[in-house]
């Protein structure tokens, strides 16, 4: 019996993977809203698995890679999917918006870097370094739910060139060697945990106001904050190394 629950964190992310493959077939049939919560249904797939992971103490090779091929799928090719479809239903500008529609496929490059990155990198063991796919995919995500709730703003999101130039922002920051903090609580200490407490709960106030369109401010809160424990832990580690010098 033990040795069948070790193999539970591994059903939970392939039920991951599974939710990232039938949002890619809503993307088809051009239910963007559909896929979108796909894209919800497999981050929490994919907060789960570790979280069994860590409980079960079921850490494998096997499951970082399928995690990762996951994810590849979920958080990668369904959100440029969703984006390429995204910018189709946009105004055609002119001859060179007809290709720009392609440049929907940086995504799951970029996310194959990042997780690739991240799987070798022993400085993510405890933070990330770069945008987490999940928040990249989740915030793509929002987009279509969003227009379901204020349609009348439609004509500006679905600019070719915004949703372009929010296409190759969004893959930098898949990249760039910015350090943002983890979700994971190690302890229940609240000093060590304030910042992690505080996203989570200005998240769930937007959310409960503004459902869906509370997404992008939360990616930003989120990236923000990160900044801020860091340049704290920095000058912290400063001002002990000043003292103890």
């Amino acid at each position: 019996m033990r040795g069948q629950i070790r193999h539970l964190p591994n059903a939970i992310t392939c039920a991951n993977l599974f939710s990232g493959c039938i949002g890619i077939v809503f993307t088809f049939q051009d239910n963007l809203v559909f896929a979108s919560y796909a894209i919800f249904l497999a981050a929490i797939f994919d907060f789960f698995d570790g979280f069994a992971s860590r409980v079960l103490k079921a850490h494998s090779c096997i499951g970082k890679d399928l995690d990762s091929l996951a994810d590849m799928v979920s958080f990668g090719v369904l959100p440029s999917a969703i984006m390429y479809e995204l910018l189709l239903q946009g105004p055609q500008i002119n001859h060179v918006s007809e290709y720009l529609n392609y440049i929907a496929f940086l995504i799951p490059v970029f996310s194959a870097l990042r997780l690739a990155k991240f799987n070798t990198d022993t400085r993510q063991a405890e933070s990330f370094i770069g945008l987490p796919t999940p928040a990249n995919a989740i915030l793509i995500a929002s987009i279509p739910l969003i227009l379901v709730q204020y349609d009348e703003i439609a004509k500006y999101v679905l600019n070719p060139y915004g949703l372009s130039i929010f296409i190759i922002v969004m893959c930098t920051l898949l990249v760039a060697e910015i350090p943002l903090m983890s979700l994971k609580f190690k302890n229940k200490d609240f000093n060590k945990n304030f910042y992690r407490y505080l996203l989570l709960l200005f998240s769930a106030i937007l959310i409960l106001f503004f459902k869906f369109a509370a997404v992008p401010v939360v990616i930003v809160m989120y990236i923000t904050l990160s900044i801020i424990q860091l340049k704290f832990a920095n000058d912290n580690f400063m001002s002990s190394s000043h003292k103890n010098g």
